[in-house]
């Protein structure tokens, strides 16, 4: 195994002290061009690379950040998480990603791991803690950006899309199409997106002066399987409805296995509209009606902004992105 190069022989080979090289390799004033260019020099012939630890005790920085989500196999948080990384990478940080299986306590777990990695600032996606809960846990991190949630007076930063807009679009178009009966597939009871997308699916309903049913919103763990079960139910229970609002496009899918099991044709007797826009949406037969949400770009700007409140910059309490309804064939 090669040994090794450590300041010490850079200094050595360079003739000047480890105070020098110290100040050359983190561009500090007190040197000369000359000698930062021959510090630079004998870094480059020897091949050193710096010691994270020993720049951390210098900076007081990990150059890591922490990402948590609440489902991995979901392309939504993986294309949420890649526009995370990408912010972090061009600004020289790592980011280590954790997935709790939308387990609240797996979550708590989570979350004192990253503190004792001392990351320099956190990313949490979608929490289903209680806001107490949260609003403690978070209170050990030095920054922090919060994706799908707003915790009301407190200091992190959160970004989200337009939920209960989306839903509202998504509502309105089943009733322009003519479903009065309009069921729906709801996130998990903890989900601050879930509550949102409720919400602007019983506004669509009082806008168009329409009766609902409470018991035609039906909750479930928003992957295939446990939707598949949960619209089956409610789908017995309501041989009524006519279409299916979901809370995601895993949803959807479940809702379009249920109707396959039961017989009922997508669209010609029941219209389906899921809701993400991942890229299944437009694979699966028939293709779903969706809301699209910029998954990415949500990654991209949560990652700069917690990037620049570790930098100390002025950053928005809350930034909500704009969304749009993709028609597809499941309800066109």
């Amino acid at each position: 195994m090669a040994q090794r190069i450590t300041m010490a022989d850079v200094a050595r080979e360079a003739g000047v002290s480890l105070m020098t090289v110290s100040r050359a390799l983190n561009d500090k004033d007190g040197i000369s061009d000359v000698t930062r260019s021959r510090v630079h020099a004998v870094v480059e012939r020897l091949g050193y690379r710096a010691s994270g630890i020993a720049r951390g005790l210098v900076t007081k920085r990990t150059g890591t950040l922490g990402l948590v989500v609440p489902d991995n196999s979901n392309p939504y948080f993986s294309e949420v998480g890649r526009g995370v990384e990408h912010a972090a990478y061009a600004q020289g940080y790592n980011v280590f990603l954790c997935n709790t299986e939308e387990d609240s306590r797996r979550e708590s777990i989570v979350l004192e791991s990253l503190t004792e990695k001392q990351v320099d600032g956190l990313i949490l996606c979608s929490p289903r803690l209680l806001d107490v809960e949260l609003s403690k846990a978070l209170s050990y991190f030095p920054a922090c950006v919060l994706i799908n949630r707003v915790i009301e007076n407190h200091d992190s930063s959160a970004i989200r899309s337009d939920d209960d807009n989306g839903a509202r679009l998504a509502v309105h178009h089943l009733i322009q199409s003519g479903h009065r009966a309009i069921g729906m597939l709801a996130g998990p009871e903890r989900s601050f997106s879930g509550r949102l997308r409720q919400k602007g699916y019983l506004a669509a309903f009082t806008e168009a002066g329409i009766p609902h049913e409470p018991s035609w919103v039906q909750l479930c763990i928003p992957m295939v399987e446990a939707s598949q079960k949960a619209a089956v139910d409610l789908l017995n229970r309501h041989p009524n409805l006519t279409a299916l609002f979901c809370f995601n496009d895993l949803a959807a899918v479940g809702a379009l296995k249920a109707c396959v099991q039961l017989g009922r044709r997508v669209p010609e007797d029941m219209a389906i509209i899921g809701f993400d826009d991942i890229p299944l949406a437009s694979l699966v037969t028939p293709s779903l009606t969706t809301v699209h949400i910029p998954r990415y770009e949500i990654g991209r700007r949560a990652g700069e902004l917690l990037l620049a409140k570790i930098e100390g910059k002025p950053t928005q309490n809350l930034t909500v992105l704009p969304v749009e309804l993709v028609l597809r064939a499941s309800a066109p």
